[in-house]
């Protein structure tokens, strides 16, 4: 599959924020942009703009000596193997825009 390069994609986004406040307020943030699937743990299809949006928005709510924030973006056929207590209902799937099916399986 050929997509442009500018062409949204899915991304993971994480974080390890130190002081209880800044996680709040990034938390708070993110959750207007990206769908939560953990704690600390992010997924969003996201434009090269709007991942260069989100990185200045949370540039300024962390403290980058204390805290690590990152986004990575995923391959366009992703498959995910979950393990322990699942987002999901068991055999339920993840549909993402413009990407093949992200089948999540709990091997719990």
């Amino acid at each position: 599959m050929t997509m442009a390069v500018n062409a949204p994609r899915l991304h993971l986004i994480c974080y390890d924020i130190a002081d209880p406040r800044r996680l709040g307020r990034v938390y708070r943030y993110l959750s207007t942009r990206a769908t939560p699937l953990q704690y600390s743990v992010f997924v969003a299809r996201l434009s090269r703009r709007a991942v260069e949006e989100i990185a200045r928005e949370v540039d300024s709510l962390i403290e980058p000596s204390e805290d690590d924030v990152r986004l990575y973006p995923l391959p366009h056929t992703l498959h995910v193997i979950g393990l322990g207590r699942s987002i999901l209902p068991e055999g339920a799937s993840l549909l993402v825009p413009g990407h093949d099916l992200l089948d999540l399986h709990n091997a719990a």
